[in-house]
């Protein structure tokens, strides 16, 4: 028997003890189709993480930095974030609650949030009074809008402005939150010194200097009243130049002023 014979033979004999089966001429395929996918995985897999990661840090961001506020002046807004990135300039000064004039507090939560004291954030009956007055039948509607001072302070820190019902529903966890972790005296501190009072002027401080040339600590039951009526809208009212409604609605905020007292214990007023 030939060497050729021989190497045949043997070849015969190997592919008798191993046959091929039926599904052999599909597993190179379905090999290659199940490395495909592992390696579309393994290129995307990170983004799901990643997303989640983000997702993670922004939900955590604002509940660690009101620890943070809770001893650290917030060094700004992001409603100042977002004008100073829109070319605008801002005015922000920071003054502890006792260098800013008592009446400014009492006008603020006359007018924004007379229940500021008894509420834990959110106050569901102030949504029934803005409903009367905005249909009492005087012509001047609400003199404040139905968020509480510590939902406008969560907006202002650390949400968006404009009407959002998203940004609406994540006022009120953050407004809970807030309330829980500060003192009432905290939250009204950091609500006057950040919010705006008119085109870039952000605190009582700032305002106080633009529109009156003065210190915050001086301002006047009447000043105060003029800055409480400005709020809902900065932009387009002017304490230092009070259009005739402005006028009014001051003059109905110093009228609240002046039974506000027993309702304003919490900041030692």
């Amino acid at each position: 028997m030939t060497d050729i014979e021989v190497r045949r033979r043997a070849l015969f004999q190997r592919r008798a003890a191993h046959p091929p089966t039926e599904t052999s001429d599909e597993t190179p395929s379905v090999a290659s189709k199940t490395w495909r996918i592992t390696g579309l995985l393994k290129r995307f897999d990170p983004w799901p993480r990643r997303i989640a990661t983000v997702a993670i840090i922004a939900a955590l961001w604002p509940v660690v930095m009101t620890l943070v506020y809770t001893v650290v002046p917030p060094p700004a807004s992001n409603l100042m974030i977002t004008r100073l990135f829109s070319g605008n300039g801002i005015d922000y000064r920071w003054v502890s609650f006792d260098e800013i004039s008592p009446h400014l507090s009492r006008a603020v939560v006359s007018s924004e949030d007379a229940r500021f004291c008894s509420h834990n954030g959110v106050d569901w009956i102030e949504f029934g009074d803005v409903l009367d007055e905005a249909t009492d039948g005087d012509g001047e509607g609400p003199i404040r809008g139905a968020s509480t001072i510590s939902m406008q302070t969560a907006k202002n820190v650390f949400l968006w402005d404009g009407r959002s019902p998203v940004r609406k529903a994540l006022e009120l966890p953050l407004a809970y939150w807030m309330d829980l972790v500060w003192s009432k005296r905290r939250m009204i501190e950091i609500y006057l010194n950040i919010v705006e009072w008119a085109p870039g002027i952000y605190g009582a401080e700032a305002a106080s200097q633009y529109h009156f040339k003065k210190p915050a600590a001086k301002l006047s039951k009447r000043e105060a009243a003029l800055l409480a009526a400005v709020l809902p809208n900065p932009i387009k009212r002017n304490a230092g130049k009070p259009s005739k409604r402005v006028n009014r609605i001051a003059q109905r905020i110093m009228a609240r002023m002046n039974m506000i007292g027993p309702y304003v214990t919490c900041l030692g007023l």
